[in-house]
């Protein structure tokens, strides 16, 4: 099966407010999928969704091919006991906006933590594999600094090997740059163009739409909890059809 992902009439509300709206999408092994659209339109709720941190009021999510967050009993769906969801959540790395590192921890720990605290493997095995990942993201020089001796950039850069470390199925990445100053952008993008270039199974909510239009191999605009239109970049970014999809990228282009 070459589907990594696939979502199915998600519907996500927070009290009166209709975060999520019908969503239904497939992101097939090895695609970049990048998700665009005004904020508050429901791209990082659908992240979450997929990654378990909210839980959609309806409609299903499957990632690889395993239903998550629910188990098939004859007619009924059940929901998963806490264990079996973190053990799901494991398919998935999530890079965060504001880099969510340990500030206690080194660069090298705050990478280490995941496979040895959650996966329980062997510290020996694990500091090998984070030096090589620390290294990947050009960072391997900086490995025992703590975060609050790095740049954002490299904080972030950090949080993507730390998100690699479980050796996920699928990234999940919600707007990693837009916290960064203009100048450290790059450096991250160019990580997670490697990361494409690999093979990785990627979903980007992004406005760095230049980066989606040279990575991305599906475009995705979100509006108002809703997929208002999707298809291949040089289409959703060049000559979108919707004109909601046609205001929002004249006024990121500005």
């Amino acid at each position: 099966m070459n589907e990594m992902v696939r979502a199915a009439g998600v519907n996500k509300v927070f009290g009166t407010f209709a975060a999520l709206k019908d969503v239904s999408l497939a992101v097939s092994r090895g695609e970049v999928t990048c998700i665009i659209g005004p904020s508050g339109s429901g791209k990082s709720t659908f992240l979450r969704c997929i990654n378990q941190l909210e839980r959609p009021d309806s409609g299903a999510i499957v990632i690889d091919g395993e239903l998550i967050g629910y188990r098939r009993a004859q007619q009924h769906l059940l929901e998963l006991a806490d264990k079996e969801i973190a053990r799901q959540r494991l398919m998935t790395g999530m890079v965060f906006q504001r880099f969510n590192l340990f500030a206690h921890l080194t660069a090298l720990q705050n990478v280490m933590l995941g496979p040895i605290k959650v996966q329980g493997r062997p510290r020996r095995e694990v500091e090998k594999e984070a030096v090589t990942l620390l290294e990947r993201v050009g960072l391997a020089d900086k490995r025992f600094n703590y975060p609050s001796e790095l740049s954002g950039g490299q904080q972030q850069r950090v949080a993507i090997a730390r998100a690699l470390a479980i050796q996920p199925k699928l990234l999940l990445f919600d707007e990693p740059t837009s916290a960064l100053d203009p100048e450290l952008v790059g450096e991250v993008l160019n990580v997670m163009r490697d990361l494409a270039r690999s093979g990785m199974t990627m979903i980007v909510v992004t406005h760095e739409l230049a980066f989606a239009r040279e990575v991305a191999d599906h475009v995705v605009f979100m509006d108002q909890g809703a997929i208002v239109e999707r298809g291949a970049p040089g289409a959703i970014l060049v000559d979108p059809q919707h004109p909601r999809t046609q205001n929002f990228i004249k006024a990121v282009l500005k």
